[in-house]
């Protein structure tokens, strides 16, 4: 519990690097809490002798507390409660500013955090687990944060203020009351560890939740085309269910901390009353200071009643700001090193000495890849499926590091280069390429945001865009969807190559960018595509083997080793050569040399 509960401390600690900023405002927020808390006290006290001097003497008419006319004390707990109430809204409104404010930087934080996160990062993350981690959390961790920090500042000062009121009013019914209020807060330290498991799982679970919900935006036609629809819905109750099982169990485990509670406190009540009436009998107490006795007591304890159910509230809080720092954490995997080189081309050739990589321990996909590609080569990687070819050139531009050997450029090793212009040089099309929502123009500036109106028009011209934009009522300013998909396959594919034209990078990177094209589709994109290669070293990776007949080297790639390499003529003339095999199984019934 020691161990926990320096983690919970050392987490507010950290996220004072978030508060700094706004330390002004917490102050002031924090600061109103006193007069908030305290006047709860104020109001208990003047009963005291409104009763005594009031009730059971005379009327209020010509009865006076303290030099004070009876008939304003009334009036006075009602302006204090105005104020009170005042007090409370200007610190409502300052929590809620401080902690928008909070939020965001924690967002942004997160996020400049996961932009430069490497793949394999990706590669283990859901999109609800994403969703709830970087969207969700911070709200919670910076809602719960400040929410906490005000209930605890208030309950502490109108706690203390409340305890005065009763020891000054009667110290023996202070004991009693006091003792049944510990009594009632001693399960709260129990259950602490029970409730944050059950609320990490909720949280994972609402993600899974979340994950659901995207796959069926962006998978809606694949679940249509194998009519999936029951196997979702199985999937999403499932999720839902085991949602309703942890709140459940929550439940189980916290809904008797408010019965137990409420039950201390009506022995403390009925402890009091006993007590009480004993010491007014004896006339050791008047009623004036019972009835302000209870009061305070009634004060005191309400909240200590319903602090069992924002029990579950702060335990979210507390793990959100433990997830939150998870990720702040994390180290990132691929960065410039210290000191690192810029470059601005490629002068002579790019080199892979003896790479191997896996993406899980103990599983190599490339293993010992030596290859040389010189500036201006036109170089295609074919071989079986799942044989390392995409890997092979996602590692080019660090999209993951090696696990042995090197690549270089001109003798540099890229890991001594810098991220950025080593990413500079490179432009990329992958088969299915990701598309922002937002135009068509807007799209193909990410590839040089600064480009003039004649620059982009010659990037749609050799992309071969002309005709289709030509269609469009808005031409380059059509708005084309979430992830383009107001946009054929076809489409999306040029106007990606449209975005490398713009970027004008001397290394170009074809992932299979034709294979899921029909022929007609699969033309225009090819021509656009030749276009792109002019004048650029280029790795193509090719499914269909008619494409890449004109490269200069062709690199067979089966299980993670490179078999073969030469010219197309040379491997067709390899009897039993690997590349022979494929294209004869791709082109049966023809000539080898058709």
């Amino acid at each position: 519990m020691k161990i926990k509960s320096s983690l919970m401390i050392q987490d507010y600690k950290r996220m004072w690097q978030f508060m700094r900023p706004y330390w002004k405002r917490i102050v002031i927020a924090s600061l109103l809490t006193i007069p908030i808390g305290s006047l709860d006290a104020l109001i208990a006290l003047a009963l005291k002798p409104y009763m005594d001097h009031v009730l059971l003497e005379k009327g209020v008419e010509h009865t006076a507390v303290h030099g004070i006319p009876a008939t304003y004390i009334p009036l006075a707990i009602i302006v204090f409660t105005l104020f009170q109430g005042a007090l409370e809204y200007a610190a409502a409104y300052l929590n809620a500013w401080i902690g928008g404010k909070i939020t965001i930087d924690v967002r942004e934080k997160m996020y400049a955090k996961s932009v430069y996160m490497g793949s394999r990062y990706f590669d283990n993350i859901s999109a609800g687990d994403m969703v709830s981690r970087y969207h969700a959390d911070p709200m919670t961790a910076c809602a719960g944060l400040l929410n906490n920090l005000k209930m605890f500042t208030t309950r502490i000062f109108s706690s203390i203020s409340l305890m005065a009121v009763l020891i000054y009013t009667s110290w023996q019914l202070a004991i009693v009351a006091i003792t049944f209020m510990f009594c009632a807060l001693y399960p709260l330290s129990r259950i602490r560890r029970k409730l944050k498991d059950i609320a990490k799982q909720g949280v994972e679970a609402v993600a899974g939740a979340v994950t659901i919900y995207t796959e069926t935006h962006a998978g809606n036609k694949t679940i249509s085309a194998y009519n999936l629809q029951e196997y979702q819905k199985q999937q999403f109750n499932g999720v839902s269910r085991q949602i309703f099982r942890l709140i459940i169990k929550q439940v189980q485990r916290t809904g008797w901390l408010s019965p137990l509670m409420h039950l201390c406190v009506a022995f403390g009540i009925a402890g009091v009353i006993w007590l009480g009436s004993f010491l007014i009998h004896n006339g050791t107490m008047t009623s004036g200071a019972f009835v302000s006795f209870i009061t305070a007591m009634l004060m005191l304890y309400t909240p200590v009643k319903n602090i069992g159910k924002s029990f579950a509230a702060v335990q979210l809080a507390i793990l959100a700001m433990e997830r939150i720092f998870e990720i702040l954490d994390l180290p990132v995997d691929i960065k410039d090193k210290p000191h690192a080189k810029t470059i601005k081309s490629m002068k002579k050739q790019i080199d892979f000495s003896h790479v191997t990589f896996e993406y899980h321990p103990g599983t190599p996909v490339l293993r010992d890849i030596t290859l040389t590609v010189r500036k201006g080569e036109t170089i295609a990687l074919v071989g079986n499926s799942g044989g390392g070819k995409s890997t092979l050139v996602n590692l080019l531009p660090r999209f993951y590091e090696v696990n042995q050997g090197s690549i270089s450029i001109d003798g540099t090793d890229i890991r001594d280069i810098s991220l950025a212009s080593l990413r500079d040089m490179m432009a990329v099309v992958f088969q299915d390429n990701f598309l922002f929502s937002g135009t068509i123009r807007s799209n193909i500036l990410l590839g040089n945001p600064s480009a003039t109106e004649k620059q982009i028009q010659r990037a749609v011209h050799l992309a071969c865009l002309d005709e289709f934009l030509s269609e469009l009522p808005d031409g380059l300013d059509t708005f084309i969807g979430d992830r383009g998909m107001l946009l054929s396959g076809g489409q999306r594919q040029r106007v990606a190559i449209a975005r490398a034209f713009l970027k004008d990078a001397p290394i170009v990177i074809l992932d299979e960018a034709t294979s899921a094209l029909d022929n007609k589709a699969e033309a225009i994109v090819q021509k656009a595509i030749d276009n792109l290669m002019r004048d650029r070293t280029v790795f193509v990776i090719a499914h269909r083997l008619s494409t890449i007949q004109n490269a200069d080297k062709i690199v067979v790639i089966n299980e993670g080793k490179i078999v073969e390499t030469g010219s197309h003529d040379a491997l067709l003339n390899k009897p039993d050569g690997a590349y022979k095999t494929l294209y004869m199984a791709q082109f049966k019934g023809k000539s080898a040399g058709a």
